[in-house]
């Protein structure tokens, strides 16, 4: 999809930088969150200052794929899961092969919760999200998550689903998983990690 030219103002020194070159000339800040990880160990005030800086283009842009891609990931690092959500979508509507899209889409559908408060509806589309990024990549991080998905709403429920939460976490450990990823990803849910996980 092609956009019209969208200038930003640097998180850092306020300088507006064009997305095209998406890396201040005055501070070198790179202004384009391309991935959980850049904003994962950021200060939350340069958080926010990042996704501040991504309001006044997305007003005038809000389908722009690169744009939504940014400020959802810094929507879901400031727990704002709702805004989260709607940047998701907007960018995979945007980029259809980003496996990470749909992983950390699914992520924010908790808004924060455990999967056993969730409704049957998120869930199924918590299992969709995930699902599609093990279509585009298989990470054993997708697979955990879905693990842990299985375990705190289906077991702890006491309802059937296949694979079974323990199938999921072998497929997690056979892809590859780091304790890394797993504390990540448990800091990022703001939940606790089970024992049996």
């Amino acid at each position: 999809m092609v956009y019209q030219a969208v200038s930003i103002k640097c998180p850092n020194c306020a300088t507006p930088v064009s997305i095209e070159n998406p890396v201040c000339e005055s501070c070198g800040t790179k202004v384009l969150i391309t991935n959980y990880e850049a904003v994962f160990n950021m200060p939350q005030d340069m958080v926010e200052r990042y996704a501040d800086a991504y309001r006044a283009p997305l007003s005038e842009q809000p389908n722009n794929g690169v744009l939504n891609l940014s400020a959802a990931m810094c929507y879901l690092r400031l727990g704002l899961y709702d805004l989260a959500e709607k940047a998701f979508e907007r960018a995979m509507a945007d980029d259809r092969n980003n496996a990470d899209l749909y992983f950390y889409a699914a992520v924010a559908l908790l808004h924060g919760e455990r999967p056993f408060l969730a409704g049957r509806a998120a869930i199924r589309k918590i299992e969709e999200y995930v699902h599609a990024a093990l279509m585009i990549q298989r990470k054993g991080i997708y697979y955990y998550f879905l693990s842990y998905v299985k375990y705190d709403f289906y077991f702890n429920k006491h309802l059937r689903t296949s694979p079974t939460y323990q199938e999921e976490l072998q497929s997690a450990l056979r892809a590859g998983l780091t304790t890394r990823e797993v504390m990540q990803l448990y800091k990022t849910l703001g939940t606790q990690k089970p024992a049996c996980l």
